[in-house]
């Protein structure tokens, strides 16, 4: 009895310490910005706070980065949020009221949705991380050349969709999948990099929001219940997509051509 209550003690201490850590990882990434305006140290702190991707031998690396991609681009994302609302020109009170408000979605994907197995909970981290990751993307490269920005793309495709894919047990073909969705990403983004277009927010009319991220996570959310379908039922049933294909028509069909005449161009 006296093992098993050492056990559960060490269990919630463990626990505590592990909400505690997350909580102050999410603090700190916000005061760095706040107090440095430096992204680099901010996306350094993150790197390092992901050693244990590295703490195997060298020949797992790779595959630990490719399990762990998601959750990484989630967290450069969320810097990256950071430093553009930092960046943006509204007062200082209504800053710390936004970037709080981003510290306790993170906080929120730290300690529920990342550790969460099942497959709904696994599409939806892959579709925060296509969300958040295209953003974050189109937010910063407004200055770039086109190569790294599509690479950029072709990159948060792959992992987002490998992410799915490797939910489906017996799926033979996740890698060539992956690359394929993520090649299909990456002509989109090249398409974006020379007509990037962002909608002001409501309210907070300083900071735009990429089209392009709104559009991909539409056909992500189709491509997912396509590919569920046919998984399950070796065809594409209409029944299982039409309403999906009906929504990703309509709201791309919305923004390319009722809201282009006013929206505000980032490149």
């Amino acid at each position: 009895m006296e093992f098993l209550k050492t056990i559960k003690r060490r269990s919630f201490i463990s626990e505590a310490v592990y909400v505690f850590l997350n909580i102050g990882l999410a603090v700190l990434l916000m005061v760095i910005i706040r107090t440095t305006g430096s992204i680099w140290l901010a996306f350094a702190i993150v790197v390092i706070g992901k050693w244990r991707i590295f703490a195997v031998r060298p020949r797992f690396w790779l595959a630990h980065i490719q399990v762990n991609l998601v959750n990484i681009i989630v967290s450069l994302g969320y810097v990256v949020l950071l430093y553009v609302v930092n960046s943006a020109s509204i007062d200082d009170l209504q800053t710390l009221l936004i970037q709080s408000g981003l510290v306790m979605l993170d906080i929120m994907w730290l300690l529920f949705l990342k550790s969460q197995s099942k497959r709904k909970y696994i599409v939806i981290q892959a579709g925060v991380a296509l969300f958040l990751g295209i953003t974050a993307i189109y937010s910063l490269s407004y200055n770039w050349i086109a190569s790294p920005v599509v690479l950029l793309v072709w990159l948060v495709g792959y992992a987002t969709a490998r992410q799915v894919l490797c939910s489906y047990d017996d799926e033979k073909h996740i890698e060539l999948l992956s690359l394929t969705w993520g090649l299909m990403l990456a002509e989109v983004g090249w398409l974006a990099y020379h007509w990037t277009i962002a909608y002001r927010l409501p309210i907070i009319t300083n900071i735009l929001l990429p089209q392009v991220s709104i559009i991909l996570i539409c056909f992500g959310f189709l491509a997912y219940k396509s590919y569920d379908s046919f998984y399950h039922h070796q065809k594409v049933r209409i029944n299982d997509i039409i309403l999906p294909l009906l929504f990703t028509i309509s709201i791309v069909s919305i923004l390319l051509l009722a809201f282009n005449n006013v929206i505000t161009g980032i490149n």
